[in-house]
């Protein structure tokens, strides 16, 4: 089959570039007679490779000394109930903000260990927008604020950093990290599973800043614990030494495409092209709040819904592929994160405007 346009949410498409050196060094890498696969984690080859990963992001996102990068198992839902486990530090409370499915999933997992307090939630506009945050109702007894910086399959997005009034802020950005330049120093700690904008599933960085660990009870294993994670640069455990480099090779790819600053800006070229031909059609619309209208995940629908299946159908025969939205909201949803050229963006519009013109 020749080359597709992939517009899944995650795992996500990669650079094709990408794709062709790690073909290319599966069965040695730089010389060495290995695949990385083989090699092991305490090894000098692949101190390099974990080195050049750190470094890199770090670089790319501005990471300051006094944050720690940890590069964990266990996708981002673990996160959901790890963060408490490490960063309560002997508070009771903890305060979220519902904008969508995975604030949703990190609220129920983080009541285990904590007193949740849903300071604002959008779930009265099925989730099409963002509560104004002068309207939240946050506690500073709290812990820690957290919310999902883009919820994949609502398709909201916030466009800038919320005021947490003083409170350590957290943020689930699994689904545009490295797609916008964020001010490390405004959060205490940020996530993120790699499927997305950094590469394969399987790992899951988190960027926690130096006070915020070495709290978590003696009940923690270590595995979970930030502190020790730390302490042995995410190698406690034996990681998953391939999907690291593959994340790396990401990074060095966005280094060479400018950095976050210049992909920023064909992010936004690409989402406003998109939600333009869905605004000015007929047969498409967004539910979301232009306001916040996420850059990465663009659902639409279809006035006439019993078009759906030959839309899906008809894009596939186009190589325009994984456009089915989430089975809990229905419709479409293109997922146009950092890898997706803008050529693919532009074949998808046209092939909706002949979609639409012959139905």
């Amino acid at each position: 089959m020749s080359k597709v346009y992939n517009f899944s949410a995650g795992p996500s498409v990669f650079p094709e570039e990408v794709l062709k050196q790690a073909q290319q060094e599966l069965l040695d890498w730089q010389g060495t007679g290995m695949s990385v696969m083989e090699m092991s984690h305490r090894g000098k080859h692949f101190s390099v490779i974990a080195q050049e990963l750190e470094s890199d992001l770090r670089s790319l996102m501005n990471v300051p000394e006094n944050y720690r990068v940890l590069f964990l198992q266990g996708g981002a839902s673990a996160q959901f109930s790890f963060i408490p486990q490490n960063i309560l530090n002997g508070k009771t409370k903890a305060c979220y903000v519902n904008t969508g499915a995975w604030s949703e999933k990190a609220i129920k997992d983080a009541q285990s260990y904590c007193e949740v307090l849903v300071i604002a939630s959008s779930e009265d506009t099925k989730y099409t927008s963002i509560p104004d945050s002068s309207t939240w109702l946050i506690d500073e007894e709290a812990a820690y604020l957290h919310y999902t910086s883009n919820e994949t399959i609502h398709g909201v997005e916030f466009q800038d950093c919320p005021n947490a009034k003083g409170l350590t802020l957290v943020s689930d950005m699994s689904s545009n990290i490295l797609s916008r330049k964020i001010d490390i120093e405004q959060y205490g700690l940020i996530y993120a599973g790699t499927q997305k904008n950094m590469g394969p599933a399987g790992v899951t960085v988190v960027i926690v800043r130096d006070d915020l660990i070495g709290h978590a009870s003696k009940s923690v294993p270590s595995v979970f614990d930030y502190a020790e994670q730390a302490k042995n640069q995410s190698m406690l455990n034996t990681p998953a030494t391939y999907n690291w480099y593959l994340v790396g090779l990401i990074l060095k790819w966005l280094k060479g495409q400018g950095g976050v600053e210049a992909i920023e800006v064909r992010n936004v070229a690409k989402a406003n092209k998109l939600y333009q031909a869905i605004d000015q059609s007929a047969l498409y619309s967004n539910p979301v709040a232009i306001p916040f209208r996420s850059r990465m995940n663009v659902p639409f629908i279809l006035a006439d819904e019993s078009l759906d299946k030959s839309f899906l159908a008809s894009a596939e025969a186009n190589g325009l592929f994984e456009l089915k939205g989430h089975r809990s909201v229905g419709g479409m949803r293109a997922s146009i994160y950092n890898a997706m050229p803008e050529a693919g963006v532009l074949t998808l519009i046209d092939f909706m405007a002949e979609f639409e013109r012959t139905h």
